[in-house]
């Protein structure tokens, strides 16, 4: 009996060198990830070629404008590069007031990744309720963001007042391009580059792009999966203390890392993936993954930010200005959702009932995201052309 015990606890509590090699394991897994992501958003644009600025040139009015963030960055995946072309499309002519409602719907098309990768649990019944649930609770907060700040810029301009009013202080003659210091870029680029230019290279690219589309999403589902084994295994002891003082800390630590550790990947898409395993094997609640993913949002401004200091000429402080408004908007999201307690259970209680849904149905994830992300926005369209916008 003793000697079972005594196996029992050692199978329980794997050696400190098992425990390294699984971490190294997860390391490479969050490499893999962090490929795919960037795989995607590179077959979307191979497939989309030179016509990726078109998606946002017919925007007529503030609703249009908010589809067409939303819509673009659920394709490309990468709310970073959307905001970026948007600041550029600002140096060149677009009006802030347009590009406004295209910030936030940037915000609300990134998080679509993250419904992906709650597939990668879809065979578990309670870790898909739980993966899903973390998965979707940042798209509602950003939803119920729209649906408080939108109206209140249609009505009173206060974010572009308040971008003009900051952009006033940092305004540069010159140019202050900061972008070598995206050292994620590099590390995950040569193996997509890799990719598309040798066994691709063959292929039209609307072909090549779909491929790598379909190629990354394979490996999200793979490195999901094995991520989810792995931290059912080393989420004891000082491994889940050491997650918890960044997670499980209180909300303001929780905020404070989500945007660090956002502006460190440069991709929130990324940050916020990574916490669907962790709510999936149980690791950490909805309520303690929440604030993390509200960093999230914040941090990915920096992509923007960086964006914007490349711009020289007389459009530069419109640039400037674009980037600091959605610093602002995110910002001020976090500060008032968060701090008002009812607004502050809506994305929690939605997250919840519609996890609960999908677990019994499976049809209901394909109705929400093509509801979300394409539908309602269509629809929005249709409506907006004809009240004459």
């Amino acid at each position: 009996m003793e000697l079972t015990n005594i196996q029992a606890e050692s199978i329980a509590q794997p050696s400190s060198t098992s425990n390294g090699f699984q971490w190294l394991l997860v390391a490479g897994l969050v490499y893999f990830l962090l490929i795919a992501v960037t795989a995607i958003g590179a077959g979307f644009k191979l497939a989309a070629g030179s016509h990726a600025k078109e998606l946002f040139e017919f925007a007529s009015n503030p609703i249009t404008g908010l589809v067409i963030g939303t819509v673009a960055t659920a394709l490309i995946q990468s709310s970073s590069t959307v905001t970026s072309i948007i600041v550029g499309l600002v140096a060149g002519g677009l009006p802030v007031t347009i590009a406004i409602p295209m910030i936030m719907g940037a915000n609300i098309g990134t998080t679509i990744t993250n419904t992906i990768v709650s597939f990668g649990s879809i065979n578990k019944s309670d870790d898909f309720q739980r993966a899903f649930a973390a998965a979707t609770i940042h798209d509602f907060f950003n939803l119920v963001s729209v649906a408080i700040f939108l109206p209140l810029e249609i009505a009173f301009g206060f974010l572009e007042k308040t971008g003009i009013f900051i952009s006033g202080f940092l305004v540069f003659g010159e140019s202050h391009s900061i972008k070598g210091l995206n050292f994620i870029k590099p590390l995950v680029s040569p193996p997509v580059k890799m990719v598309q230019d040798t066994i691709l290279s063959p292929l039209p690219n609307i072909a090549a792009g779909i491929i790598m589309v379909i190629l990354g999403i394979g490996v999200i589902f793979f490195v999901v999966t094995m991520i989810g084994r792995l931290l059912k295994v080393l989420m004891v002891g000082r491994a889940k203390t050491l997650l918890h003082t960044a997670i499980g800390r209180g909300p303001v630590t929780g905020i404070a890392s989500g945007t660090v550790i956002t502006v460190l990947v440069q991709s929130s898409s990324t940050t916020t993936s990574l916490l669907v395993p962790l709510a999936a094997s149980g690791t950490f609640s909805l309520r303690q993954i929440y604030p993390f993913t509200l960093g999230a949002n914040i941090g990915t401004c920096i992509t923007a930010l960086l964006a914007a200091t490349a711009v020289v000429g007389s459009n530069a402080i419109f640039a400037l200005q674009i980037a600091l408004i959605h610093l602002v908007y995110n910002v001020l999201g976090v500060i008032v959702i968060y701090s008002i307690p009812f607004l502050r259970e809506i994305p929690i209680w939605a997250a919840e009932k519609l996890a609960a849904l999908t677990v019994k149905h499976k049809l209901y994830v394909a109705v929400y995201i093509l509801s979300v992300f394409f539908i309602i926005p269509a629809i929005l369209i249709f409506v907006s052309h004809l009240m004459g916008w």
